[in-house]
């Protein structure tokens, strides 16, 4: 388990929306492009929330669509390991049953407790339930899933800590995690206060172009000397 970054980069890191982020750690060129983010089938639950989820993950393997199941379900393990890890935490599970699309790993009973505990959000690939109950409950407490459905099925956890891969995104515990209404990014550690200071320059470049497109300075040479092949 990596050692915390400063609070201050993680409040920082807060401040901006996951698509800067992500520009910004393209900036440092670390990894391809087309890498380090879930596709569109993880979906951000709660996009309502202003401010954007960022924390250390720990992760999990959970099965919750066996049927007759009589493993048990190692709920209090997963919540004993959340109170050591560091904070903010971000649980993430993999399902890995015989149906994943009926299976559901989290509900308003387990996000009230996950939050009291110190989590900050659960991303999982499976689908979640009670989801007024969540919004009402634990209002800033971020979700993503795949989906909703109504019961809980039979939920075991397999492991912990071990490397998962969630929608296209490859997870370990205690990789730094950035996401809202947009998708959900991870952050290399080791760019994590750069990525926090390179943000800044992002959002304010990014401010310069819409006041461009909106002013009397807009042309076509303009415009055609500003286009880059990132959007």
């Amino acid at each position: 388990m990596p050692e915390r970054l400063p609070p201050d980069v993680i409040k920082t890191l807060r401040k901006y929306d996951s698509p800067t982020i992500a520009n910004a750690i393209e900036h440092f060129s670390v990894r391809d492009p087309t890498t380090g983010y879930a596709n569109n089938e993880l979906i951000c639950q709660m996009p309502e929330i202003s401010v954007p989820m960022v924390g250390y993950a720990l992760t999990a393997r959970a099965d919750g669509t066996t049927g007759g199941d009589q493993r048990p379900s190692r709920v209090d393990d997963f919540v004993e390991l959340i109170t050591t890890a560091p904070q903010p935490v971000v649980l993430v599970v993999q399902h890995v049953g015989p149906d994943r699309r009926r299976s559901c790993l989290i509900g308003d009973m387990f996000c009230t407790i996950a939050e009291r505990l110190g989590v900050v959000g659960v991303v999982t690939d499976a689908s979640g339930r009670d989801r007024a109950g969540i919004r009402t409950r634990t209002p800033d407490f971020h979700v993503f899933t795949t989906g909703w459905v109504v019961s809980h099925g039979y939920p075991v956890y397999i492991d912990f800590q071990a490397t998962v891969s969630i929608c296209g995104l490859t997870i370990s515990t205690g990789d730094l995690l950035h996401g809202d209404a947009s998708g959900l990014v991870s952050i290399p550690l080791e760019i994590a206060e750069s990525v926090a200071t390179q943000a800044s320059d992002v959002a304010d470049k990014e401010a310069d172009y819409f006041s461009f497109l909106e002013s009397d300075r807009f042309s076509l040479a303009e415009l055609k000397r500003r286009i880059v092949p990132h959007q």
